[in-house]
């Protein structure tokens, strides 16, 4: 449930460009099962949970193909590529058909599959995906101009 409650967050993200701030219900029923919803319970006491998402922008990536952005993938040195990610992130998605797409190696670490992963993405603060590091530089959320911004900086 809670992935389905997270998953609609993201799909209105590609959508907006900023940072999206929401709010989920959380809150116990008589049997002891968890439930949560954008929706506050009547009658019951519950918990409030912010919803804090990273988006920079709605562009799509380019089509394999599309020779005027693979012309541009040029990094000015060799830099690495990492992307803290989650199976079910339209966004992460969206940037892993991008990197694929335009032959741009990365090392993807998806969050909830990765206890390494997990580690680093807390270690860097969390608080939405994808977190992507080019070199020393970091993006959270994705979109093409971004990337290409770091990944061709010298």
């Amino acid at each position: 449930m809670q992935h389905i409650i997270i998953t609609s967050f993201f799909l209105l993200s590609i959508v907006m460009t900023g940072t999206v701030h929401s709010k989920i219900y959380k809150w116990v029923d008589e049997d002891g099962k968890t439930h949560m919803s954008d929706k506050p319970p009547r009658m019951r006491d519950f918990d409030e949970i912010k919803v804090k998402i990273n988006v920079i922008s709605s562009q799509k990536p380019s089509i394999k193909g599309d020779t005027t952005a693979t012309d541009q993938h040029k990094p000015a040195a060799n830099k690495k590529v990492i992307m803290y990610s989650a199976e079910w992130c339209g966004v992460c998605k969206r940037a892993k058909h991008y990197f694929n797409a335009n032959n741009i190696p990365f090392t993807e670490y998806d969050i909830d599959k990765s206890k390494k992963g997990r580690r680093e993405y807390e270690r860097l603060g969390g608080g939405g995906i994808p977190i992507i590091l080019v070199g020393k530089q970091r993006i959270n959320g994705f979109s093409v101009s971004s990337f290409q911004h770091f990944y061709q900086k010298p």
